[in-house]
């Protein structure tokens, strides 16, 4: 009986936790066409939390987020398509509003600034080697390779 109680409360510990998400969008703020709601969902999640940085606004408590959740759920009843939301929320907040923004020529350094590192670091570190393995191998003069031929041939 008691495993069974430790069970119970572990799982609504578990229910609880991983509902706390679902919880971020109010009941106030759910339109009544499913529709649109469900539009409304799917544009929350591809924009960012402004205050969380790493939420989606529909996973976000923040008030800020609330507010772009209505704003989104505004547009989508006055009959913007989805892309006319999601331009009206970059123009007003700019791209980084965007979970994931799009390549373009503005982000395209930071889009290939990964790659850039890693070859940057790549061909310092080969430079590096090069010159550590000429600095411990010194090449012998011709009379130092003759003096050590011949302290090799002593010992023989």
């Amino acid at each position: 009986m008691r495993g069974l109680a430790r069970a119970a409360v572990a799982a609504a510990l578990w229910l609880a936790l991983a509902a706390g998400p679902a919880l971020a969008v109010q009941p106030d703020e759910v339109l009544d066409d499913p529709a649109l709601e469900a539009r409304a969902r799917a544009l929350s999640a591809e924009l960012r939390c402004l205050v969380c940085q790493n939420q989606s606004i529909d996973d976000s408590n923040a008030e800020l987020a609330r507010d772009l959740r209505v704003l989104v759920r505004e547009r989508l009843v006055a009959g913007d398509t989805d892309a006319e939301v999601i331009d009206y929320v970059v123009a007003r907040y700019g791209e980084f509003v965007l979970l994931k923004p799009p390549f373009s020529a503005r982000n395209a350094l930071l889009w290939a600034s990964p790659a850039l590192l890693l070859l940057a670091g790549g061909g310092y570190a080969f430079i590096n080697m090069r010159r550590r393995a000429r600095r411990r191998s010194p090449a012998l003069s011709p009379e130092e390779e003759a003096r050590l031929e011949a302290i090799l041939n002593e010992r023989d």
